[in-house]
């Protein structure tokens, strides 16, 4: 475990809010806790470096150490006293994901049902009282029954569907009772055990076969409710609104045949509430300036940093400019574990002072969106309620060898930073935020800027971001890969983000067929380029390209000495724009956004600038190609390798400006904030926040 480490109950708040502090601390002395202004992110020594401001608190002090531990794995409970009368059964329908060793299925009191590489078995008190001799498969249907009389079971497997060059049905006596007055768990047993695959129908039945008890997991899939007989809960929240041993792939909505997705796919990583204790509580004074803060805990040379976001008072505006945070895609990327901490980069962690800890190291935390369940399906979702490793300032995701190798919260402060050293006004609100409010939280801002990387929203942050430019307002979208997947949250399960990644895209996963419907809302996944929303009709550019964490420049192109759109490169004698930075050496990698009007760029966009020279590794992404030589538009697929920096006017007298690239931001502070991208980017958030 990590000595000293935290969580907070939400990621904003406002002037008069709470935010509660979750702490686990393995040490022997009591923590400090202080209140620090997050204003740069980085600890390259070769860039600003690491800027944290104190700021005095009220709840700053010192607390007891305590340690708080992590359990992992969803599974059901049926909180009822179950009485089976003699010669009673348990029925359920089981998919086994993972068998390399023996896994609860269902356990009535002491006695449980499991799958396993050999076959069933039933165990009663840990011992294996019956073990059916036939294999099982990974990913394949088995109804699974145990019948009790007299003393003795009989346990069969009976395979749902013809499996080519095995057995894999049959049936098993031995000695058992069946235990009554007891509570049913479903996915684990009472001594801890947990199960990796699909379960449907779970019963109880009679010496009739008449129905005791039963569960119908098809019935209130966007909760975490067991629907039947007797009501139950889901810890952990497993995966639902997913294929049942039903479907035939005749329909593939959830919603239009539920008996076809009768079931719930739990996971032994699986982690929706860690579940820690509240140490103390931190509650913003009035008149908090909005910004980017973190509750600093110090312990015996251990430090943890967990950051937060503080908004204006409701209602108000304290600055023209309004710094949007990603917070969603933070959420979708959190506990990424990449496999890349080898010896150079711990090296470079321990040279420059960053995060240690790396998810990696850590799955007891659950991983991301962008990893996968131990039985290889991908995880689809990703909860706030735990501490998340790489949401920390200070946390290196690459050792990038031309630059610092920061993602997502610690990049994004490349540009809150530039605005804070370039006297730049601004006010800080999320995604979240935005979600919850709409578009009036943007109302009165003269200008919105983006981060890095805003690639996952709702319906509802895109209405929001398109009504206000729609209105007369001005966006930066000032990075790569932006408002790329459809998101779905959820009123009666909060904190939770859910993505399916379906039909396309660069992505680490594939949903299987039929799965392309979020269980949280309803709606259907995947690209919102393929529900008709391409990122070019919002800002102009889209996702055209990726490579590796490298960057490369720009130069400029007639559009930008048109009087019209001259003003943004005042001050710049430059033809190569961004030929530096502290991501990937350069303005212009990554990940790359270019304009297309046949997916929505404006007719009266100017594209200023274009990058180029980008390295061999560099690839048109997946759904611009109609076969290895043959892409959506007609141009050679490396043609789609390309960055553009572009400006429009709205007919409401909004503008928008993008950079379509990752690392943009990164090159911001270059030779002192005293370079041609902080040149330019000045030039429009002056005119845009006038």
């Amino acid at each position: 475990m990590i000595p000293l480490l935290g969580y907070l109950d939400r990621l904003s708040a406002r002037p008069g809010e709470a935010i509660a502090v979750k702490v686990s601390s393995q040490l022997g002395s009591p923590y400090a806790a202080d209140l620090v202004r997050i204003i740069h992110a980085d600890p390259n020594p070769a860039g600003p470096g690491m800027k944290l401001e104190p700021v005095a608190s009220d709840f700053a002090g010192v607390y007891p150490s305590r340690a708080q531990a992590v359990t992992p794995g969803s599974y059901g409970v049926i909180d009822a006293a179950l009485d089976v009368p003699e010669g009673g059964t348990i029925r359920v329908l089981v998919q086994p994901g993972l068998l390399t060793a023996p896994q609860p299925v269902m356990a009535l009191g002491a006695a449980v049902l499991r799958v396993a590489a050999e076959g069933a078995q039933l165990a009663v008190d840990g011992i294996v009282v019956a073990s059916v001799p036939a294999p099982m498969l990974e990913r394949c249907w088995y109804e699974l029954s145990a019948v009790f009389s007299d003393g003795s079971v009989r346990l069969s497997q009976t395979a749902m569907q013809r499996s080519w060059g095995v057995d894999d049905s049959g049936t098993a006596h031995g000695a058992a009772r069946l235990p009554s007055g007891k509570r049913l768990l479903i996915a684990a047993d009472p001594a801890g055990g947990r199960f990796d695959g699909r379960i449907e129908d779970p019963a109880l039945l009679g010496p009739d076969g008449a129905v005791v008890a039963s569960w119908d997991f098809s019935i209130g899939v966007e909760t975490d409710r067991i629907a039947g007989t007797h009501a139950g809960h889901l810890v952990n929240l497993p995966t639902r609104g997913i294929r049942g041993a039903r479907w035939t792939g005749a329909e593939m909505d959830w919603k239009h045949a539920p008996r076809d997705y009768a079931a719930i796919h739990f996971h032994a990583d699986d982690l929706y509430d860690a579940g820690w204790a509240t140490d103390f509580t931190v509650t913003l004074p009035a008149g908090f300036r909005s910004g980017i803060y973190g509750i600093r805990l110090r312990c015996e040379g251990h430090e943890d940093i967990i950051p937060f976001f503080a908004l204006p008072p409701r209602g108000t505006v304290t600055a023209p400019i309004a710094y949007l945070a990603a917070t969603f895609t933070y959420q979708a990327y959190a506990g990424h574990a990449r496999f890349n901490v080898d010896d150079a980069f711990r090296a470079r962690i321990a040279a420059w002072g960053a995060r240690p800890q790396h998810p990696e190291h850590h799955p007891e935390f659950g991983w991301s969106t962008y990893n996968r369940h131990p039985d290889g399906t991908g995880i689809s979702l990703s909860s706030l309620r735990r501490p998340i490793l790489n949401l920390r300032p200070g946390f290196l995701t690459f050792n990038d060898q031309k630059g610092s190798g920061l993602r997502h919260f610690p990049a994004d402060s490349h540009l809150t930073d530039w605005l804070e050293a370039n006297g730049h006004a601004f006010d800080v609100i999320t995604d979240h935020d935005l979600h919850r409010e709409g578009a009036g939280l943007l109302a009165g801002y003269k200008c919105v800027l983006t981060g890095s990387h805003p690639e996952y929203h709702t319906p509802q942050t895109l209405d929001a971001l398109g009504d206000y430019v729609g209105s007369g307002g001005r966006l930066c979208y000032l990075g790569g890969n932006g408002f790329y997947w459809r998101i779905a949250v959820s009123e009666t399960i909060p904190d939770v983000l859910e993505v399916r990644r379906t039909e396309g895209g660069i992505r680490a996963w594939d949903a299987a067929p039929g799965e392309a419907y979020h269980q949280l809302d309803g709606g259907y996944g995947g690209l919102w380029r393929r529900l008709g929303r391409a990122p070019q009709k919002l800002a102009g550019v889209g996702f055209s390209s990726q490579g590796l964490f490298e960057g490369s420049y720009y130069r400029r192109l007639p559009a930008s000495y048109d009087p019209a759109a001259a003003w943004i490169f005042a001050g710049v004698d430059d033809e190569i724009i961004g030929d530096f930075g502290l991501s990937g050496g350069g303005a212009a990698g990554f990940e790359l956004d270019r304009a297309d009007r046949r997916l929505g760029s404006p007719p009266n966009i100017a594209i200023l600038a274009r990058s180029e020279a980008h390295q061999a590794h560099f690839v048109a992404v997946p759904e611009e190609l109609l076969s290895h030589v043959n892409t959506v538009t007609g141009e050679a697929p490396r043609d789609l390798i390309r960055a553009e920096i572009v400006y429009f006017d709205t007919v409401r007298g909004g503008a928008v400006f993008a950079t379509g690239s990752i690392t943009f931001c990164g090159s911001l502070s270059h030779q002192g904030y005293d370079n041609n991208t902080s040149r330019m980017l000045g030039n429009v958030v002056r005119r845009f926040s006038a």
